[in-house]
C-alpha cells in the first residue's frame, strides 16, 4: 500500500503534503478536550467522595440517593463529560496512528457508536433509577 507522503513519483513536496495537514478545526477540539478535562475534576472528586461515603450503602440506600435531583443530574453530567472527552482523546489517536482512511473512518465511526450507546445506555439507567 502506498501513503499519500511517500517520496515516490513525479508530485512535489507542497502536492504530497495538500491534504494531510490541519482542517483549521485543531484549536476546536484542543478546547473542547480542556474543557471536558476541568468539568471532570469537580465531578470525579464530587463521585469519589460519594463512592467512599457509601461503599458500604445497601441497595435501597443507594437508589434513594441517587433519587436526590442533584445526585442524579451531577451522575448524568458526569457520564457525558467522562465519554465525550474520552471519545475527543481516542479520536486523536486513530486519527495520528491509524494510516489507512478506510480503516480510520470506520474506527471513529465505531468509537462514536459505541461510546454513544454506553453513555445512553448509563443515563438511562440513572433516569430509571432517579424517576
Amino acid at each position: 500500500m502506498k501513503l499519500k507522503w511517500e517520496n515516490e513519483g513525479m508530485k512535489t513536496p507542497l502536492a504530497r503534503a495538500r491534504g494531510l495537514g490541519a482542517a483549521g478545526h485543531g484549536s476546536d477540539h484542543w478546547m473542547k478536550q480542556r474543557i471536558t478535562a476541568i468539568a471532570n475534576i469537580p465531578l470525579v472528586l464530587w463521585f469519589v467522595w460519594n463512592v467512599v461515603q457509601y461503599h458500604n450503602a445497601d441497595y435501597a440506600t443507594f437508589t434513594a440517593w441517587l433519587a436526590q435531583p442533584v445526585n442524579a443530574v451531577l451522575m448524568i453530567l458526569l457520564v457525558i463529560s467522562i465519554f465525550y472527552h474520552a471519545v475527543l482523546g481516542l479520536q486523536v489517536v486513530i486519527e495520528d496512528y491509524i494510516h489507512c482512511e478506510a480503516f480510520k473512518i470506520f474506527k471513529l465511526i465505531g468509537l462514536k457508536l459505541f461510546f454513544g450507546a454506553i453513555a445512553i445506555a448509563c443515563i438511562f439507567s440513572i433516569l430509571k433509577i432517579a424517576l
